[in-house]
């Protein structure tokens, strides 16, 4: 796949299954992810990987992220929480590990990481998967970082779903960038 076709047809799964990446494609995937613009080499990215039996206790944090915050749920609601774990075979955690002490603004640090998660998304395409990037009220809260192994300090910028696009290939329609282009300083 040719990279402009790769941005041209990028779009999220609703649905991914089996098989996920393998070893050999991870390393594409995240050889991939570190070429992200990085202001000052920090090198702020770091991708938790959770596949396998991982999803369950991933699902199992996701509900007690939801008992937490939100007082009385019932069980069906912990229950579809717990399965959003099982939306892909395979999910990556994209962090922004950011360092307020230097001369980068943490912002740029963020930014970097969000660009190192479109990389995966790309890089999983280009290699006959694909994605979906999710975040939601878990991702900002404390105690699922810490799980996680991340500070409160960190930044959670993504959850990618990752697997084989279960849903059939689909056409999406163009989307128009000429209504969001702003010519400056040009007497056009």
């Amino acid at each position: 796949m040719q990279a402009i076709d790769a941005l041209l047809q990028r779009r999220s799964a609703k649905a991914l299954v089996e098989p996920a990446p393998d070893e050999g494609a991870l390393a594409l995937i995240f050889a991939s992810a570190v070429r992200a613009p990085d202001h000052g080499r920090l090198r702020p990215w770091r991708f938790i990987v959770i596949q396998g039996a991982g999803r369950a206790r991933f699902g199992d944090l996701l509900a007690e992220h939801v008992r937490r915050s939100h007082g009385t749920v019932t069980e069906e609601t912990l229950q579809r929480e717990r399965q959003k774990a099982f939306r892909s075979p395979l999910i990556i955690v994209v962090a922004a590990i950011c360092n307020p002490a230097v001369k980068i603004p943490v912002i740029e640090q963020t930014l970097s990481a969000g660009a190192a998660a479109h990389n995966i998304m790309l890089a999983a395409l280009a290699l006959g998967f694909n994605a979906m990037w999710k975040t939601g009220d878990a991702a900002y809260d404390d105690a699922v970082k810490a799980a996680l192994g991340l500070e409160r300090k960190d930044a959670i910028v993504g959850f990618l779903y990752v697997g084989t696009d279960a849903s059939e290939p689909r056409v999406s329609p163009s989307r128009s960038w000429h209504d969001l282009i702003q010519h400056w300083g040009d007497e056009r």
